[in-house]
């Protein structure tokens, strides 16, 4: 279905019949995504002395309890409340579920220099690999790191280092006006940066003037045969009242 629609003072063409969705789907046990040393997420029916929560154990209803973190668990979008002492929710935040998207694909540097925090071998995303797109000024930056395969989907990421943004990237994302930033790692931030949480502070502005509807959307994967380009984005969340809450990123096509 090809839909006609008015978006910012703008008459656009979106193709709604090819939903591209990029997120990981929240999946019990092992086999899925996993990252910050989180448990595996748990799906159990709720079993009771009168009552059981499952069909297949003989019960009238499937009534299931669900654990899990959603920083570590899967895809998910995150507000400022993620690092701030003062509470708040990305339900109430994200007061908007469609942006002009902009993909694109980033291959993080190889960090080789000595006395800085960071280590010899990170990898690195630099603000220079983003230049040609932030100029553009898009309001959502979707990021794919290269390689990509399906692996992503399930890799178990604690301890192992992933690759990164710079603070002076996302200090540039920021400047460039995205107000959603989007990634296929488990944090724009270091694994272990002894908690300074340099990227997260720069696209916020925090402290100095946070900007409280701004997200980051992290663990996405965006499949090899989707192009780099520009794309209508939807945004929808769980209306959790939350730092953080699971997330289905959608993309359509523009025509």
């Amino acid at each position: 279905m090809i839909a006609k629609i008015n978006f910012q003072n703008k008459r656009i063409a979106v193709d709604l019949s090819k939903p591209i969705d990029i997120s990981i789907p929240l999946r019990a046990g092992s086999e899925t995504v996993n990252a910050w040393y989180v448990d595996e997420m748990r799906i159990e029916p709720v079993r009771t002395e009168h009552f059981l929560g499952s069909v297949e154990e003989g019960g009238h209803v499937n009534f299931r309890d669900i654990s899990f973190n959603p920083h570590g668990n899967g895809t998910h979008t995150e507000c400022v409340g993620h690092i701030d002492k003062q509470v708040h929710s990305i339900n109430e935040t994200l007061n908007r579920t469609f942006f002009f998207g902009e993909l694109i694909t980033v291959e993080p540097e190889v960090w080789n220099h000595s006395g800085d925090w960071r280590e010899i071998g990170d990898r690195i995303i630099q603000e220079e690999q983003l230049e040609n797109v932030l100029i553009n000024n898009p309001e959502a930056l979707i990021i794919r790191t290269s390689p990509n395969s399906d692996d992503k989907c399930k890799l178990h990421y604690s301890n192992t280092n992933p690759p990164y943004l710079s603070h002076a990237a996302a200090e540039a994302i920021r400047n460039a006006g995205v107000k959603h930033l989007l990634i296929d790692l488990p944090s724009v931030d270091r694994e272990k940066d002894g908690g300074q949480m340099l990227a997260h502070k720069a696209f916020w502005n925090f402290p100095n003037n946070p900007i409280k509807d701004a997200t980051i959307t992290e663990l996405i994967y965006v499949p090899n045969e989707i192009e780099d380009g520009s794309y209508f984005l939807e945004l929808q969340i769980a209306p959790f009242v939350n730092d953080a809450s699971p997330s289905k990123p959608t993309l359509y096509s523009l025509l």
